[in-house]
């Protein structure tokens, strides 16, 4: 293990790079990013997220609601990691840095710590909520809040908008889908909870900040 004599720093130029590499995905004329949950344009930017996780030596777990946890092992993985992250869907009128930054300043932050040699005492994990800006299905937030247990599954499988829930069974993506028919395969229950199997202790950890998992 390296032995840290300075303050350690991110690559910041790795990181405004990543940026802009994840704003081709749903990018606008202006600049912008239009990159709705579920869409076509999110199920690229999880796959580049899954690639770019993997690459980073991270177990990728995705939940019955689609969010996404990346995990870095620490020494001691009878702890509760350690979970930053947000989002990587957007407003329909988005830009570049909201939600996604927090996103992948998580995943400098552990690329920085792979260079630096670090092994972490206790695991660290990286989240990517589904439906965090809500601009697509409401209410905003669901899959962060499921998993606190502030819903169940089924409370936001039910949820309708304009055109019916038929319609996110049609367009959410293969693999990060919410749909009847995932969570059916897995026989859930109505009162069970959204979460991942590699652990079990409830917590947040949206719009950028840090949290137990």
């Amino acid at each position: 293990m390296t032995k840290i004599t300075s303050n350690l720093q991110i690559d910041s130029a790795r990181l405004w790079d990543t940026i802009h590499e994840t704003a081709k995905f749903g990018a606008t004329p202006k600049g912008g990013v239009r990159r709705l949950t579920l869409g076509p344009e999110d199920k690229q930017v999880r796959d580049w997220f899954k690639k770019a996780c993997e690459a980073a030596g991270l177990e990728v777990h995705v939940d019955a609601l689609g969010s996404m946890f990346a995990l870095r092992k620490g020494r001691d993985m009878s702890k509760a990691p350690v979970g930053l992250g947000s989002h990587l869907d957007t407003q329909p009128t988005g830009g570049k840095f909201d939600g996604v930054l927090g996103t992948l300043a998580a995943l400098e932050v552990v690329r920085t710590l792979n260079d630096a040699g670090i092994e972490t005492e206790t695991p660290i994990c990286i989240c990517n909520w589904t439906n965090e800006e809500g601009s697509r299905f409401a209410p905003a937030m669901m899959a962060s809040a499921a998993y606190v247990g502030d819903f169940t599954t089924d409370d936001i499988l039910s949820r309708r908008r304009a055109s019916a829930i038929a319609a996110q069974a049609r367009s959410a993506p293969r693999n990060y889908r919410a749909s009847l028919n995932f969570i059916s395969s897995r026989a859930r229950s109505s009162k069970q909870k959204a979460k991942p199997s590699a652990w079990s202790i409830p917590a947040r950890a949206c719009c950028g900040t840090t949290a137990r998992l």
